[in-house]
């Protein structure tokens, strides 16, 4: 195990470097400069010439890249080009924004799903499990931006009982909340009732059956304990994911986290505040997949046999 850990930790180092490398690359040589988006179409050749000046730009790419580097390597992520602030002194007050998103999200769509899944695995082939199923492909193939807006229009327009956007108290959590939990939940449900039918056929099952099991004890001690590895493997790679893909709700719902800050700096060039986020998201999640794959470890010895093997 602790070989498998020092591995996957030295895995890390080249897999950021990459996603650094591409993200640097596109936006730099996408169109456009920090000077032109930061003074604007009204800004003479020279101005937008002496700004890009200022902040390096104008260098060449593998030097501006590779000092980029040096620097974050010694925690200097490098100060942005248009707010003239440390990068993580920038960053980090809207980090907790999206975490607690991405947390709530989880947590709720984790509730949601699950006993949804359960109840369909139970009934396979009646209408509860025609019902759930459908439902749960309706809110997994709504688009989370259409969801998100619907629900502003409901809740906050229509019925006026949550606000729109914004943060300061706990309501303005809800829709956000909301639009990202509701289509993974969907996915959580239909998950839950696959692996647990999965797990019905399975010989454990029979064998249980056949020495006198009651159907309740083969159903929440033996079968939901086995069909919930996947889903919570599941559910820790859908919170990693949400950390930097709740820039939907972020900007639907005017939530000033990380991915509004990332969409931002991606429109300014400002490559410092991209770059930053980039490295700090792609660790993140690098790091969760580690802690995903140690817990499976733990709860399955065939998953730590392959470890141990590999």
């Amino acid at each position: 195990m602790l070989k498998y850990m020092i591995k996957r930790i030295l895995f890390i180092i080249p897999s950021v470097l990459i996603v650094s490398v591409l993200t640097f690359t596109v936006l730099s040589l996408s169109p456009g400069t920090p000077g032109q988006a930061a003074l604007g179409v009204n800004a003479t050749p020279e101005q937008i010439e002496a700004f890009n000046h200022s902040v390096g730009y104008d260098r060449p790419l593998p030097e501006r890249y590779i000092d980029y580097m040096v620097g974050a390597l010694q925690g200097d992520f490098g100060e942005s080009y248009t707010q003239h602030n440390d990068v993580t002194a920038i960053l980090m007050p809207k980090f907790p924004t999206t975490l607690t998103v991405a947390f709530l999200a989880v947590i709720f769509s984790a509730a949601l799903g699950i006993p949804i899944g359960v109840l369909a695995a139970l009934r396979k082939g009646t209408a509860v499990d025609v019902g759930t199923t459908t439902i749960a492909l309706v809110f997994a193939s709504i688009p989370s931006f259409w969801l998100g807006l619907m629900l502003m229009l409901l809740f906050s327009l229509q019925l006026g009982i949550l606000p729109s956007h914004g943060i300061g108290t706990w309501k303005n959590m809800v829709l956000p909340v909301a639009t990202l939990a509701l289509p993974s939940a969907a996915y959580v449900a239909r998950m839950v009732r696959i692996t647990m039918l999965d797990e019905f056929n399975q010989d454990y099952v029979r064998t249980a059956r056949a020495k006198g099991a009651g159907e309740n004890r083969v159903v929440f001690i033996h079968v939901i304990r086995n069909a919930m590895m996947p889903v919570l493997t599941n559910l820790g790679m859908s919170f990693a994911g949400l950390l930097g893909g709740a820039i939907i709700a972020e900007q639907v719902f005017g939530l000033p986290g990380f991915g509004s800050a990332i969409l931002n700096a991606i429109n300014m060039k400002d490559t410092p505040i991209v770059l930053g986020a980039t490295l700090f998201l792609s660790f993140t999640y690098m790091l969760i997949m580690l802690a995903l794959d140690l817990v499976n470890a733990l709860l399955n010895p065939k998953f730590r046999d392959s470890i141990e093997k590999a």
